[in-house]
């Protein structure tokens, strides 16, 4: 359109930089390709600096070289990035156009360093060894200070609902139909519990990140053939577990990406624990038992005004649910790669980071949902207390423990498919040849109190190991 300029957000493709750029503002410097390029040079920096420490590899250099060389990486900025896009489309400093991102990169160092350096740069490298270690820099930065204290923000949120609401009567749905009352709190502890554990395979994929460092086919073939009397089996491990990867020494010109795709099936699995609470969420402010906050200049619908959409719920869930199919179809492609390498999977990776704005949108929404919303404790209360049938569970119990061989089909007889009431019940017990004291038993039990462990349940240890 006349009058916008690419880099408006108004004119982007990705509603992730466009329509919602302000909810991902802390993503983009990790994951966009400004990003990616300075994880690169970082990766390029810190390979050149093992080199000059390795007493097996020729080369040296003064202190203060030294420290011009760290500070590339440590005094990296826009402008910087700027020049090595220059470098890679259009040619700087000497240099023609790369059309070669790494390349780029590469010559980028050399403009800031002595000349007696530059063939080190890079030394024996293909593109891969630079960029599946820049990526995974990426993606873990990511998740550990952007992903991580959000989903830590929902645990937290979930376990204060949990324990405020441990005693909140609420009617149970299983089929959607009526089933036996449980409480708001356990509820909400479950979906703690669960987002902890997925929170966790999250976690524990991300210490399984592997990296590799093996030239152009994955034998080190040229830094051998270069300085044979170096063991860069050793150096290359050496050099991956420096920046707390696990070493993958068992590859081709690429990086497997199995590994990756751990980390996305454990976005997917949390993520669809998030869903699920987004829809159950959703019932509940449908059914009255959530109420909501409303704003008085916000629209809830632009022909009915009065009212109040649950719309963060509905936006997390389409978000999360955009990113589990990035994830999925990411998982199935990244660990795919034509004999030894193929460029397919370049352009492909170039999405994780959408996939995990979708997912990261997703999570901030669901925190603004659950805090404009709160329990109503007398709507969910009274729900519980208009079905009476919800006894018969108990009641059929306790006259098998009497020995009642037909206490399923006696209470079944009375309440299925029927409207019945308390009174019923109470009449149905006087009938039964019972001790007195199994009847007035029975005629204690109401739907409001019958309620079992869920008020234990709602403050279970459990949730205190997920909230560590």
């Amino acid at each position: 359109m006349d009058g916008l300029s690419r880099t408006d957000a108004l004119a982007s493709l990705s509603p992730v930089d466009g329509r919602y750029s302000g909810h991902t503002a802390a993503l983009s410097p990790i994951l966009a390709e400004a990003g990616l390029i300075k994880a690169r040079v970082r990766i390029e920096i810190e390979y050149l600096c093992a080199l000059l420490d390795s007493s097996e590899v020729p080369v040296s250099v003064e202190d203060t070289i030294r420290d011009q060389i760290e500070a590339i990486s440590a005094s990296f900025d826009a402008d910087d990035v700027a020049l090595i896009k220059r470098l890679e489309t259009d040619g700087a400093r000497g240099y023609s156009a790369t059309n070669h991102d790494v390349k780029a990169v590469e010559y980028f160092i050399r403009t800031q360093t002595p000349a007696t350096i530059h063939p080190w740069i890079h030394f024996g490298l293909t593109s891969e060894d630079v960029n599946n270690l820049a990526l995974r820099l990426c993606i873990r930065t990511a998740i550990r200070e952007v992903i991580r204290p959000e989903i830590d923000t929902l645990i937290h949120r979930l376990t204060e609902f949990a324990q405020q609401y441990r005693s909140a009567v609420m009617l149970a749905r299983t089929h959607g139909q009526p089933a036996t009352p449980t409480t708001f709190g356990k509820e909400m502890a479950v979906y703690a519990s669960r987002l902890g554990e997925s929170r966790s395979d999250l976690q524990a994929a991300l210490e399984q990140l592997q990296g590799k460092f093996g030239g152009a086919s994955g034998t080190n073939a040229a830094h051998y053939a270069a300085l044979p009397e170096v063991d860069w089996q050793a150096f290359g491990q050496s050099f991956v577990e420096s920046l707390d990867f696990t070493y993958r020494a068992l590859t081709t010109q690429v990086n497997p990406g199995d590994d990756l795709a751990r980390v996305f099936a454990a976005f997917q699995r949390l993520n669809l624990v998030l869903i699920d609470l987004c829809r159950d969420s959703w019932r509940y402010v449908s059914d009255g038992y959530l109420g909501q906050e409303s704003t008085d200049t916000e629209t809830g619908s632009s022909t009915m005004p009065h009212k109040v959409n649950p719309i963060d719920f509905e936006n997390a869930e389409g978000n999360l649910s955009k990113a589990n199919s990035d994830f999925e179809f990411l998982a199935e492609y990244i660990p795919t790669s034509r004999l030894q390498r193929d460029l397919s999977d370049s352009t492909v990776k170039r999405n994780i980071g959408t996939a995990i704005a979708h997912a990261h949108l997703g999570y901030t929404k669901l925190q603004t949902g659950l805090q404009k919303v709160a329990p109503n404790t007398a709507e969910m209360k009274s729900d519980v207390a208009s079905h009476p049938e919800l006894i018969g569970e108990a009641a059929q119990t306790i006259l098998r423990r009497e020995g009642d061989t037909d206490a399923y089909e006696r209470i079944k007889a009375l309440s299925r498919g029927r409207d019945v009431s308390l009174k019923a019940f109470h009449e149905l017990f006087g009938e039964l040849d019972l001790p007195q004291s199994v009847i007035e038993e029975l005629q204690t039990l109401t739907p409001t109190e019958y309620l079992g462990a869920a008020e234990e349940l709602a403050v279970s240890p459990e949730l205190d190991t997920q909230n560590s």
